[in-house]
């Protein structure tokens, strides 16, 4: 009888576990208009930063969809869009951590989420008809700049003798 109680138990817990979502998965359902009100109405810059990740892979995924059927000046307003959040996002945190290497939260965040969208860009920019690259690559500069200003604040004591890490540029189609 007792090993007949274990199995409900566990059949009805085990049930009911797979019934339940994982976290990614209820991040990924969200919409990127929920995601973006979210960040807009959020006022601490360590939880927009880490919004800002969530935020912009949604965007990516609209982006996707963008240039699949070829809207490429919706694509390129979403990058715009995402360059200035990331903007306001580090400006937010600087004025609320002056000293980035010593409570990096927030910039790591901030980092990471530029390292993957310049990676996204870049892929997206040798799809694209050279004629459409140019705007493309205005905002991936501006977002490697940021990305090398982030990496120089969390670790401003990189030996001397290193050179500052190189972009991946994309190969340019044309």
């Amino acid at each position: 009888m007792g090993i007949a109680l274990a199995i409900a138990v566990w059949t009805v817990t085990g049930a009911a576990s797979f019934a339940l979502p994982p976290p990614k998965a209820m991040l990924a359902s969200n919409s990127t208009a929920e995601l973006r009100a979210r960040f807009d109405g959020e006022t601490d810059p360590v939880r927009k930063a880490k919004l800002l990740v969530a935020l912009s892979e949604a965007e990516f995924r609209d982006v996707l969809k963008d240039t699949e059927s070829e809207d490429f000046g919706a694509a390129l307003a979403i990058f715009q869009r995402y360059r200035d959040e990331a903007q306001a996002c580090q400006k937010a945190l600087e004025g609320k951590e002056p000293d980035p290497e010593k409570h990096p939260n927030g910039f790591k965040q901030l980092q990471i989420s530029l390292r993957e969208s310049l990676r996204r860009l870049s892929d997206i920019i040798v799809e694209l008809p050279a004629d459409e690259q140019k705007p493309f690559l205005d905002v991936r500069r501006d977002l490697e700049q940021m990305d090398r200003q982030l990496i120089h604040e969390l670790f401003p004591r990189r030996p001397q003798g290193e050179p500052d890490p190189q972009p991946d540029t994309p190969k340019l189609q044309g």
